[in-house]
Formats: C-alpha cells, sequence, structure tokens
C-alpha cells in the first residue's frame, strides 16, 4: 500500500500536467519560501526548479530546527557533556554540527566525546529514558531540538519519566515553534515573498488553521503541502493562482495527513509540559513567543536550571552566511563559503550539516555559482 501510495504521487505524466499547469496560469513573478528543509531537499532532489517557469522563485526558509539552533545553545550542549558524570544523549544530526571556535575547548559534540565526554546518539527521546533507567545513578540529559513536530514526543517522554518515577532525566529545550519564525521574516522587511510553502509535518501537528494569520495578517498565500513531488508542485500550483487572482487564503495540499485543527492530542501534551517563551534563532535573534521551556510543574525536568552553566559569549564561525540562507536573504551557493571552504564533510556552519540544511541539499543536488558540480 506505501508502495502505491509513493508511485502515485510520483507518477511523471501527472507532475507534468500540474507543472504544464504552473506555466499556463503564472504570469507575474513570485517568490514563493518553503519553510521547511524537508521540501528544500525534497525540492532540489526531485528536479522541481527545472519544471517551473521563470516567473516563479524558489527561496529556502529557517525550517532546519539543527540549523536554527543559536551557537549560544550548541555552546551550552557541549558544555553539559561534560558534567561529571554525565550522558549526553542527542539525535546524529546535532553532533558535528558546529559552536564557537575556541583554542582549548571542543567546537562540536563529536569533539567533546573524542576527548572523553559520553555522547550519545539517539534514534527517540524515549531511547534517552531508557538510558537513564539503566544508569540510574548518572544523570542523563537529552539534547531536545526540534519543531512542533518533535516536540510533542519529548513532552509525552517527559510524562512517562514523571510516571515512572525517574529523578535522572533530563531534557536541555531548544524546542522552536514555527508561525512566529515565518512572522519575523516578514516583519524584517529582508525578504520580499510572495507566498508561503507550508510545512508538512509540523502543519500535521498545529493544523492548517494555525497559518490563517499570514493570510489575514499579512495578506500572504499559504499552500501546506506534503513532500513528493505531486505534493509540492500542487501546493505551488495553489500559490500562483492565488496570486494572480490577488488572494490570500490557506490551501491544505497535504490532506492526507494534515487536517485543520492538527493533532489536538500532541498538542494537549505540549500545553500540559511545557510553556512558550522567547528564544534565539540563528540568523532571526531573539524572536518573541518561538520558542518552549518547562512548564512549573515540569521544571525539575529541566537540564538548563539543573546545570546551570557560566559560558562567555558564543561566537558565529568567521564568513558563514547560515544566518542569511536561514532568512532567505540569499540563496546556498552566494555564500563565499560554499562548496569552497565549506563541505558537508567539512561544515563551517550548520545549513551544510544538517539532513535539512539548505546548504546541504544544494551542495548535493544543486550547482555552484560557477556552474553544474
Amino acid at each position: 500500500m506505501k508502495r502505491e501510495l509513493v508511485h502515485r504521487f510520483r507518477d511523471p505524466n501527472a507532475a507534468r500536467a500540474v507543472a504544464a499547469a504552473i506555466h499556463a496560469r503564472s504570469t507575474r513573478p513570485a517568490r514563493l519560501m518553503e519553510f521547511c528543509g524537508g521540501h528544500t531537499h525534497a525540492i532540489l532532489h526531485f528536479g522541481i526548479p527545472d519544471l517551473l517557469p521563470p516567473t516563479v522563485e524558489l527561496r529556502s526558509g529557517p525550517g532546519c530546527p539543527v540549523c536554527v539552533t543559536a551557537a549560544a545553545d550548541l555552546d551550552r550542549a557541549i558544555a553539559m557533556s561534560g558534567v561529571d558524570g554525565a550522558i549526553l544523549t542527542t539525535f546524529g544530526d546535532m553532533i558535528r554540527v558546529p559552536g564557537s571556535r575556541v583554542a582549548g575547548r571542543a567546537a562540536t559534540l563529536a569533539q567533546a566525546r573524542a576527548a572523553g565526554a559520553d555522547v550519545r546518539v539517539v534514534y527517540s527521546p524515549l531511547d534517552a529514558l531508557r538510558i537513564a533507567q539503566q544508569n540510574p545513578q548518572r544523570p542523563v540529559i537529552f539534547l531536545g531540538v526540534g519543531f512542533e513536530t518533535t516536540a510533542p514526543t519529548v513532552a509525552s517522554t517527559v510524562l512517562a519519566a514523571e510516571a515512572a518515577g525517574v529523578d535522572n532525566f533530563f531534557v536541555f529545550s531548544s524546542h522552536k515553534l514555527t508561525p512566529p519564525a515565518t512572522r519575523a521574516i516578514l516583519d524584517s522587511g529582508k525578504v520580499a515573498l510572495d507566498g508561503i510553502i507550508g510545512p508538512g509535518h509540523v502543519t500535521t501537528v498545529i493544523g492548517a488553521d494555525a497559518w490563517r494569520f499570514l493570510a489575514d495578517e499579512y495578506h500572504m498565500p499559504v499552500a501546506v503541502a506534503g513532500f513528493e513531488p505531486l505534493d509540492i508542485l500542487r501546493a505551488i500550483l495553489a500559490l500562483v493562482e492565488m496570486i494572480e487572482a490577488g488572494r490570500a487564503g490557506v490551501d491544505n495540499a497535504y490532506t492526507r495527513s494534515v487536517q485543520p485543527a492538527g493533532n489536538t492530542a500532541a498538542q494537549q501534551a505540549l500545553t500540559q509540559v511545557m510553556a512558550v517563551r522567547d528564544v534565539e534563532w540563528r540568523g532571526l535573534g531573539i524572536v518573541p513567543a518561538s520558542g518552549l521551556a518547562f512548564g512549573a510543574a515540569y521544571t525539575r525536568f529541566d537540564a538548563g536550571r539543573a546545570f546551570p552553566l557560566d559560558l562567555p559569549p558564543a561566537r558565529e564561525p568567521a564568513g558563514c552566511r547560515c544566518g542569511d540562507v536561514l532568512r532567505g536573504v540569499i540563496r546556498p551557493p552566494e555564500c563565499p563559503l560554499f562548496a569552497r571552504g565549506c563541505s558537508p564533510e567539512n561544515p563551517v556552519g550548520p545549513c551544510m550539516v544538517s539532513a535539512e540544511g539548505a546548504c546541504a541539499a544544494h551542495y548535493q543536488y544543486g550547482a555552484s555559482i560557477g556552474g553544474d558540480r
């Protein structure tokens, strides 16, 4: 059944038909931002830009949770790996993301592990909880990075830890909320956009109605997309049609997964455990009400409270323009380090590390400034 669904949404004849409709209906410039890093990789992997008319331009946004994690938060996570007896657990993408490069100090979790820290890759926060249960005399810290898609799993794990009476499990929460970041990009005025391709996985949780503020307040069309070629092309067609008609609305091109109200069970877990706060995003600075901290009843799980650390100010990697890429101000090949001093094998910034990073996507599938690689 899964194979049949994938084939259906990758049907080349259907894709050509939707692309032809985009060509036929697009008469004015339309700069569209795909918020999600998964969309960026799918767009380049499937060659979607080659199917679009010259009037349609795609820009990547800040939809890579690894990439938007502030250098200060990375420095703090690396420092936490050095807490006496601690086991720091994290998703694999975070291992190689560079924090501040300071002589005598590990710049990545991988370097901290090489120097003797107990840093372990896990596939879910429940894995980290199991490690805590297996090592009751040691603090186990989970580096919680992600958007509304992964944050509910962390909230549910905290509830499971509470129910099981586990007192050595902690979370360093760097979770972020996507709608406020989109608002921050539009309010900045640094990049002119005509439409937004809404993130599919995030919107499965928060619901398509969560994007209505863009249409109502900014007169900005939104189309929520899945991750197959037809999903993305149909979302682009919906945006082109709204732009041509001068209309702003929210189109759900991912109805097999996204509902107007989203996943209310996941939302309830978040509301129970977490509280909204102002947080720093790489490239965007402090974005109001865009992050998740622990609510008053669950602060004992907060690694930041349990292990306070006095750290020097964070330093951004010299020459790296990852922040500009995340805001959509430039495309990855416009960074002077792209495919030169910065590559997936030797990343300078997080946009080249993560599986959802725009620079990594352009390096793998795209073209450098000098032409096709």
